[in-house]
């Protein structure tokens, strides 16, 4: 299945969004920084970034762009993911996000 958010695609074929609780996201800011995250409503965090309502890191910078998700049927795996994703260097953050558009 597809998700398109603000033009983009952010689901990549065969994923079940339906039975799938949380997310796993990166998003990249106005000033080019990339900010990792977890929800289960990804569209309406997306939304609360953009609005100044979502993460400290992430209100002045807007407005943001999805660059990156992934589904998880359980808030601890998309924690953990979102802790290993964070522990990532730029580049590898940059790698991943283009590889997954190199996907869809």
């Amino acid at each position: 299945m597809f998700i398109t958010l603000a033009g983009r695609t952010i689901l990549k074929q065969g994923s079940d969004v339906m039975g799938s609780k949380y997310f796993t996201y990166m998003i990249k800011c106005r000033d080019g920084r990339l900010y990792t995250g977890y929800t289960n409503d990804l569209e309406g965090r997306i939304r609360k970034h953009n609005s100044g309502r979502g993460a400290k890191f992430t209100r002045g910078r807007g407005p943001v762009e999805l660059v990156y998700s992934e589904d998880f049927p359980s808030k601890e795996e998309a924690m953990a993911r979102e802790a290993q994703i964070k522990r990532l260097t730029r580049p590898e953050k940059l790698r991943m996000i283009v590889v997954t558009e190199h996907d869809k």
